[in-house]
């Protein structure tokens, strides 16, 4: 005769395999790494700012938005031909610049009869006649770390020739200016 015990609920433990607690944690890692990896991303490359102004026409529009390489910087130093992104004299409550380099460190700048010189050569940059010199009427050579930025549209910028903001420190540039968003005459697109 066999016993009958009745209903039996035999729990049978499970065992986690170190095989899958692998797997989970390299999921784990992966996930956490493409997170870092897209927060440096975007803090590098992400910083969108909004044009203010019309000084950058035609390259750029008032109120067109734009990004921000902060990264390149840290590597290199900025070249004539840049759009740069600063805050003037380093002023944390003004709005963000956003003008072209046209002279370097050690290169003298002179603005004459409507015409940026840098050492004594025509800029390629400014190519329209610019009707207010400002502190470039006298020549002047630029200190180590200071770059001088003028606007595209010379003359509706206010730039490295006023008195109140002057050649730019480096230290104060935030970034390169490296691709734009649809503007009133194009579409998304990098900045030349």
């Amino acid at each position: 005769m066999s016993r009958n015990k009745g209903l039996t609920f035999y729990k049978r433990r499970k065992r986690i395999s170190s095989a899958v607690v692998r797997e989970v944690f390299s999921w784990l890692f992966g996930i956490a790494a493409a997170i870092f990896i897209a927060g440096v991303g975007a803090f590098f490359f992400g910083m969108e700012i909004n044009v203010v102004g019309v000084s950058m026409e035609d390259t750029l529009s008032n109120g067109q938005g734009v990004l921000v390489n902060r990264f390149v910087y840290l590597l290199s130093k900025p070249r004539q031909g840049d759009v740069v992104v600063f805050l003037p004299n380093g002023n944390e409550n003004a709005h963000y610049y956003v003008k072209r380099v046209v002279a370097c460190p050690g290169e003298q700048v002179h603005i004459a009869d409507g015409i940026l010189y840098v050492d004594g050569s025509e800029s390629e940059w400014v190519t329209e006649k610019i009707l207010d010199g400002g502190i470039a009427e006298n020549e002047f050579t630029l200190a180590s770390g200071e770059y001088f930025c003028i606007g595209d549209n010379a003359n509706n910028s206010e730039d490295s020739r006023s008195a109140n903001i002057g050649p730019v420190n480096e230290r104060d540039m935030i970034g390169k200016v490296w691709l734009h968003f649809p503007g009133e005459n194009d579409g998304i697109g990098f900045v030349k």
